[in-house]
């Protein structure tokens, strides 16, 4: 499977990233000299799976940064929803997206070529990627999650999602609400319903039964993909996730 990818770059630099890095945007900040977003790039650019690239943010800046290296650069929206459906528009796709985000400094070609790979041998309309706490852990010791304990283990949100064009543009209001909700396991429990969240107190409530759940109340198949590399989870949102990259990536800290 080759697929075209939506780089979302399209944050201002407002939250806790603010007091180590003055940039106006996170996919500006800069690990090792370069903007974090450059890494981001790379990686998919390297990847055999992936087809043509756009990246969505502010266009002036990002051209000014990635001199040519992406087949589209799309002026931002506002809000990651709609950046989602700019970046699809532009391209408009012959068939599945990839969706990464632009703070994942340590993603490599090889994880999102696996997560693909993966993707492809089951059939769903939205594949979203995760990671068992163990990978994290073991590669990268003491990095701070949002975890979230499964029948099959205790696991993070990955930042690579693969859809179906159509499921953004006839969700559009569900997606807003499981964006605004994706670092709050209780929130989005309450999308899909009372009974998943009684399952998910009880430790009974496997990846299966969300999959079940997500087709019957959201009315779209999902699925979710067990990543091994703990890099398609690791995103710079605060402080200490950015002294983590420019450590790997070899800028003194």
């Amino acid at each position: 499977m080759k697929v075209d990818a939506v780089i979302l770059a399209g944050a201002d630099n407002a939250g806790p990233l603010r007091e180590c890095a003055q940039e106006p945007y996170e996919a500006l900040i800069s690990i090792n000299g370069r903007p974090m977003v450059e890494y981001v790039v790379e990686a998919v650019r390297q990847a055999h799976s992936v087809g043509r690239i756009a990246v969505v943010g502010p266009r002036a800046e990002l051209e000014q940064a990635l001199h040519g290296r992406v087949d589209l650069v799309v002026e931002r929206g506002r809000s990651l929803v709609e950046n989602i459906l700019l970046g699809i528009e532009a391209l408009a796709p012959q068939g599945k997206v990839l969706l990464v985000t632009s703070d994942l400094p340590l993603l490599t070609p090889e994880a999102i070529d696996d997560f693909v790979a993966q993707c492809a041998r089951r059939r769903a309309d939205v594949y979203y990627a995760i990671v068992a706490r163990e990978s994290n852990e073991a590669k990268y010791p003491g990095v701070r999650r949002t975890y979230v304990r499964l029948k099959e283990g205790v696991f993070t949100g990955g930042n690579l999602v693969l859809l179906e064009p159509w499921v953004i543009l006839q969700h559009r209001r569900l997606i807003e609400q499981a964006v605004a909700a994706r670092k709050e396991p209780w929130q989005l429990g309450r999308l899909l319903g009372v009974r998943v969240i009684v399952k998910f107190v009880l430790n009974r409530l496997s990846i299966a039964e969300v999959e079940k759940r997500v087709q019957k109340k959201l009315g779209f198949v999902g699925a979710g993909v067990i990543s091994r590399y703990p890099e398609v989870g690791i995103d710079v949102d605060k402080p200490s996730d950015l002294e983590l990259a420019r450590r790997v990536c070899g800028t003194p800290v």
